[in-house]
């Protein structure tokens, strides 16, 4: 288990939140009435150094829930087909209880206190996830209920782009944009890129705060 104290562990790098990055399909931009339809996770992990990698990955495609709005430009911008069976679709409940299951599993394997999502224009992705919990009556939510980490600001303040796949490829990332719009395929380049950031930052000289405030101590004495 992780220290909290320990800056090349999770807990002591995000504040003892659990970064986990997610992406969804929607059949629409309201949360409330518009089905969710795809959703994806990606859990991340440190190794000995410090650098921030992906971890685990959970994938579902998901059933409208009861009264669910279908939007027919978003799921011709989307492609997705409610209705198609090979989908494996199963219920909102089966995809968010999977997901914050192996979300507290790893808050508590790496000593943080909540999980926090990561994602690309976050609050989006946030708002179906929330909604949807809210729906289920699921009562253990492990995500924070408003603060997320978004790749877009991110991107847009370290690399000049805030569009998913113009800042990957600014990143050196591959994109395939014949994939882009799938869940799980958003979530692996999302996941991706913001670890990218992160190791970058930590490239630089940024993290850990101890070594930056004694480089910076040290330019300032000339």
């Amino acid at each position: 288990m992780a220290e909290k104290n320990d800056l090349n562990a999770l807990s002591g790098r995000f504040r003892g939140f659990y970064p986990v990055v997610i992406d969804v399909e929607t059949a629409g931009f309201n949360a409330k009435t518009d089905a969710l339809l795809e959703i994806a996770a990606i859990t991340l992990k440190m190794d000995n150094n410090g650098w921030l990698q992906p971890d685990d990955t959970l994938h579902f495609h998901v059933e409208p829930f009861e009264g669910a709005i279908l939007q027919p430009e978003a799921l011709a911008f989307n492609g997705i087909d409610p209705s198609n069976p090979l989908r494996g679709a199963v219920s909102e409940y089966e995809a968010l209880h999977e997901i914050f299951k192996l979300v507290r599993k790893g808050i508590k394997e790496q000593s943080c206190n909540r999980g926090i999502i990561v994602a690309h224009n976050a609050n989006f992705d946030h708002s179906f996830l929330m909604a949807a919990a809210e729906r289920c009556g699921l009562k253990r939510n492990p995500f924070h209920p408003f603060a997320t980490f978004d790749t877009a600001a991110l991107s847009g303040l370290v690399l000049g782009q805030t569009v998913l796949a113009k800042a990957c490829i600014a990143a050196g990332i591959a994109f395939d944009s014949s994939q882009a719009h799938s869940a799980l395929y958003d979530t692996r380049q999302t996941a991706t890129l913001f670890c990218e950031l992160v190791n970058r930052w930590k490239k630089l000289g940024g993290w850990p705060l101890v070594e930056a405030e004694s480089h910076s101590l040290k330019q300032a004495a000339g």
